[in-house]
């Protein structure tokens, strides 16, 4: 039993989402989105490495040393999984810990709309979780997964940095490689799954323009590809993918997009006002013909215009979600104000 293993009951105990281990501090938790010091002595860059070297393996720990930094999935039989990331810095060596739940949450659980049940019966196209770093994406990621692996028989084909969930086989047949020790690279992985006859393409982050490239080329030939984006609204997700293309190929990506696209379901957890749990607050953005125009005319400035009107097919802005969840009581005005796109506007239809 390794030393951290007690750190991690005790986080998973007071249901903190991370750890973190850094030389000269205690252990710290977050919950509820705040750090929070545990009563435990101060670590010195010495014990912090050796407490993070010993859940590694030797190739592990001599990529961690190479690289100075490492990525990786560790285990507690009984208690969960962790998603780990270490580094080297000017103290030393730290790392922080993501709790993963033992249980795949279900759509239900996780409070998603029914239009996102409704996007998952596409075969093909792509789809788009995003929001910031900490927000859950992995987690609905998971649960949308875990929904195809229940309904349908399909083969699904995840691409991981690490693997987090681990997903038995229901109905689909579920394959799930992780970056670095089942293959190199998300790019590498997409080229080889065309080939390995999936119905179901699961990237776990669209990091460079090669992965996006090969995600949507996945979409648009009979695939559904789901994906993440660290992006905070909808709107921008359309805008990064277009920009991080060169000016001369824009049009054409604009147009591949228009075709392939689904949906954007941008996330954000937010504390329940209860100070038990986080609520996520959902921007969602439907493929539709009128979106695909505004998207192929270069009119992405006017997404959000027609996410307003769009309610019918299951769209719904940010602002939308936070009004809603403030006026159900699950979430403080300020923290409603303090996470919206027009804070000024929102404040005086709460005050209404």
């Amino acid at each position: 039993m390794a030393k951290l293993d007690k750190v991690f009951t005790a986080a998973a105990d007071l249901n903190a989402s991370d750890v973190h281990v850094a030389p000269g501090e205690p252990f710290i938790v977050r919950r509820l989105g705040r750090l929070r010091k545990l009563k435990s002595a101060a670590q010195t860059p010495e014990s912090c490495r050796q407490l993070i070297f010993e859940l590694l393996d030797e190739k592990q720990q001599e990529r961690l040393t190479a690289e100075s930094q490492l990525d990786f999935a560790y285990e507690v039989p009984g208690l969960g999984r962790f998603r780990g990331s270490a580094m080297m810095h000017q103290r030393g060596m730290s790392a922080a810990f993501r709790l993963i739940p033992p249980e795949i949450p279900t759509l239900e659980s996780l409070e998603m709309p029914p239009v996102v049940t409704k996007v998952l019966e596409q075969h093909q196209g792509l789809i788009l979780v995003t929001g910031g770093t900490g927000h859950g994406k992995t987690t609905t990621l998971a649960a949308m997964v875990d929904y195809i692996n229940t309904q349908r028989s399909h083969h699904i084909l995840t691409i991981e940095d690490p693997i987090e969930f681990i997903h038995p086989f229901k109905r689909s047949v579920v394959n799930q490689r992780q970056i670095g020790k089942n293959t190199w690279s998300y790019a590498n992985s997409l080229r080889g799954a065309l080939r390995q006859d999936p119905d179901v393409i699961v990237v776990g982050e669209l990091r460079d323009l090669e992965t996006i490239s090969m995600a949507i080329s996945a979409a648009e030939t009979g695939h559904l590809v789901i994906g993440t984006l660290s992006t905070s609204s909808a709107p921008k997700t359309v805008d990064r993918i277009i920009d991080s293309y060169p000016p001369k190929e824009q049009n054409q990506i604009r147009a591949m997009l228009s075709e392939a696209l689904r949906a954007v379901i941008t996330q954000r957890l937010i504390p329940h006002t209860n100070q038990k749990q986080m609520v996520v607050a959902l921007e969602v953005l439907i493929g539709c013909i009128q979106m695909a125009n505004l998207i192929r005319d270069s009119k992405t400035f006017q997404i959000p215009s027609m996410m307003q009107i769009g309610k019918n097919l299951g769209m719904q802005l940010m602002d939308e979600s936070l009004a809603s969840l403030c006026k159900e009581g699950k979430i403080s005005r300020e923290d409603a104000i303090a996470n919206a796109a027009n804070p000024a506007k929102l404040q005086t239809q709460l005050q209404g």
